[in-house]
């Protein structure tokens, strides 16, 4: 089931847009050799998601568990650590053991925490071992029905009638939820009420019940509530729409070119996780995204599977970081 991709350099620097343009297109390799310990797994594997169940990460972790039970053959557990917007979890993960047993589901909230969080005791490029980008989704923003219009331009009319008094929720303060927050409010010049919590999946259910007024969201989390009716979907970010969410218009048609925020999903590994396991993991990986199961439910979530190889990813997380750094610096977004 190994598929053949064009070559690519493999420590050549990566930009953000030609790594994920690459994702689209499926063109970039991902070719592992595998001569990996053929006992391995001789156990369950334990893959740590930083936040609460019912969130983004959560939507595409619990599916890659189950193919990986199937394929592999051993079960994948997933160990939910929220709390301090996905650096609770990130920092557990650094410690685990490095034994081929422990795998982290980090996510763009990790490439935005070194500008947030002055004093993390783990640093994403230095104490992990970068495998592979598994999910790429667009960010959106949706409002609670019952509480705001259902169109863009009147939902804009209706926020700037109401400076202040509305609110949006994140997964956490410096998530991408925050960030895509602040950056909407810096390009739309008007001013929303930033309300973190331990997670998308506490926020949603909120923003459902009404507690909060709108979130800007991953698709992956909110995909399911949207087809539901349970909230509504007013924008995709970037300069297209979603091939899931036709109808839903993207923020360049709506005057807002500039407003591009992803929320991507990436699998590392603790420092020092021998090398021909890693091989062996990312072999199994590439199989499960092949699987017509994980297809159907990342073109449901909005999604698209990443093809960049360990070298490639890294580039791209090192870009995010930087790229996520110019962001907070000029949004002055801040702990709250």
């Amino acid at each position: 089931m190994t598929r053949s991709f064009a070559s690519c350099a493999p420590h050549a620097p990566l930009s953000r847009r030609s790594a994920l343009t690459a994702v689209a297109a499926g063109l970039l390799p991902w070719s592992i050799p595998s001569h990996a310990d053929t006992n391995w797994p001789a156990k369950p594997v334990t893959l740590v998601v930083p936040f609460p169940a019912g969130g983004g990460t959560d939507a595409f972790a619990r599916p890659l568990s189950a193919q990986f039970a199937k394929i592999v053959g051993k079960p994948l557990i997933i160990d939910n650590r929220g709390g301090a917007g996905g650096t609770l979890g990130a920092s557990i993960a650094a410690k685990a053991a490095p034994d081929g047993y422990n795998y982290f589901m980090g996510a763009v909230h990790h490439a935005i925490a070194p500008s947030m969080y002055p004093k993390l005791d783990y640093d994403i490029e230095k104490d992990f071992i970068p495998l592979a980008l598994l999910a790429n989704v667009p960010q959106v923003l949706v409002v609670n029905p019952k509480k705001l219009p259902g169109d863009f331009k009147a939902f804009m009319d209706f926020v700037r009638k109401n400076p202040g008094k509305l609110n949006y929720g994140s997964a956490g303060a410096g998530t991408s939820h925050h960030l895509a927050g602040e950056l909407f409010k810096l390009q739309t010049k008007t001013f929303i009420t930033h309300i973190p919590y331990r997670g998308a999946g506490p926020a949603l259910q909120d923003l459902i019940g009404g507690n909060v007024d709108m979130m800007f969201d991953g698709l992956g989390s909110s995909a399911t509530h949207i087809k539901g009716g349970r909230i509504k979907a007013l924008m995709v970010s970037g300069s297209k729409r979603n091939p899931g969410f036709p109808d839903v218009p993207c923020a360049a048609e709506l005057g807002l070119p500039e407003y591009t925020v992803t929320t991507w999903y990436g699998l590392w590994a603790p420092k020092g996780t021998p090398a021909d396991i890693q091989k062996h993991m990312l072999d199994q990986i590439r199989q499960i995204g092949q699987s017509e199961e994980i297809k159907a439910i990342w073109a449901g979530n909005g999604a698209e599977f990443g093809n960049l190889t360990p070298e490639q990813f890294a580039a791209f997380v090192s870009s995010e970081v930087k790229r996520w750094a110019t962001v907070v610096k000029a949004s002055g977004a801040k702990l709250d």
